[in-house]
């Protein structure tokens, strides 16, 4: 007889985890796919492989890094169900990963669709109300339950087939992990993620600045959504120059690196020369002419000014320092003063 087989949505939290591992524990065959988006866990996407051996060790769960981001950048133009607190469209953004997972579901064989969600726990997207809601608009009704609180729930189709025992399921309820904790010693899981939330959109900070981004679309100033846009706007200090030419700089060095990936051929690339500090990327408006409008010397000099401002100081006091700015093969050389914080206080982006 072929082994029944399912798949789960996996955060990577404990209560994943435990619904992943309790499925498996009646003898199913659980894929467990790990969403990714510029918002959450976007750095896994550089190390696949690595992770999902990681998460198959440490838990015995067969684990697939799937990519949202192109769709996910679309949903973000006007989620059906809105924003929570921040920029935050929790309950689309369920309905949009089960939707992605239940058209995934032939790949894998799977019979029906697990969550780790708890009735109770979010204010948002798990009241009772909302879960039937998520259901619905992913048409994953009667397909999807969720092990650790599907005896607060109706019964599903994978339990009125005998797919899955209803008495070895759970009844947890609320914002409290004791119960989970229990479980996972139970389990013998020793180590998992704490509970805090890792999605950049809750972020007040970073979440008004994309709300920015999509409001306005700035700064790429056509009216037109780039996934490298995105992920510039969750790195470093962020400014529009005059004439609307985006700047980022990093703010240690895992952003500078990041940033250099980043860029494209028309951008400007600073640095300076003989003192440490911040890699700055200079990006012109969205729809200009990329290669063949030349960035001005004053407008470069602004961008080395802020290079020079937020870099390494000389004898404990900023002063004039080289920057070299590179772009498409061509350089400029630069000696610039810090750039006077009245002078930017208005581009800050």
């Amino acid at each position: 007889m072929k082994q029944v087989a399912a798949v789960g949505l996996f955060s990577g939290g404990l209560d994943s985890i435990l619904a992943c591992r309790m499925i498996q524990a009646q003898g199913i065959n659980v894929f467990a796919l790990k969403f990714v988006t510029p918002f959450f866990d976007d750095h896994l996407l550089g190390r696949r492989e690595e992770y999902c051996a990681e998460i198959l060790e440490k838990y015995g769960i067969t684990a697939q890094v799937v990519d949202l981001t192109r769709g996910y950048v679309e949903l973000l133009k006007n989620p059906k169900y809105g924003f929570g607190k921040n920029f935050n469209p929790c309950v689309d953004c369920k309905i949009f990963m089960l939707t992605r997972a239940r058209e995934m579901m032939d790949e894998f064989g799977a019979a029906f669709l697990i969550t780790g969600e708890v009735l109770g726990q979010r204010p948002m997207s798990q009241r009772r109300d909302t879960l039937r809601v998520i259901e619905r608009e992913s048409g994953c009704e009667d397909i999807l339950f969720r092990p650790l609180c599907a005896k607060r729930l109706p019964e599903t189709k994978p339990e009125r087939e005998g797919l899955v025992d209803r008495a070895r399921l759970l009844d947890f309820t609320g914002r409290g992990r004791r119960r989970q904790m229990e479980l996972a010693a139970e389990f013998g899981i020793r180590e998992y993620p704490g509970p805090a939330g890792g999605c950049i959109l809750t972020d007040p900070n970073l979440g008004a600045r994309i709300d920015r981004y999509y409001r306005d679309r700035v700064p790429s100033g056509d009216g037109v959504l780039r996934e490298n846009d995105i992920r510039l706007l969750l790195l470093g200090r962020q400014f529009l120059l005059p004439g609307g030419y985006w700047f980022i700089l990093g703010r240690n060095q895992q952003e500078n690196e990041r940033i250099q990936v980043l860029a494209k051929e028309e951008d400007w690339l600073l640095t300076m020369t003989e003192r440490p500090g911040p890699t700055g990327l200079l990006r012109r408006p969205g729809g200009t002419p990329s290669l063949h409008q030349p960035v001005g010397d004053g407008l470069c000099r602004l961008a080395a000014g802020l290079v020079v401002r937020f870099g390494g100081k000389k004898e404990g006091k900023r002063s004039r320092a080289e920057v070299l700015a590179r772009q498409a093969g061509k350089t400029k050389q630069m000696i610039v003063e810090p750039l006077e914080d009245s002078r930017f206080i208005d581009w800050r982006f």
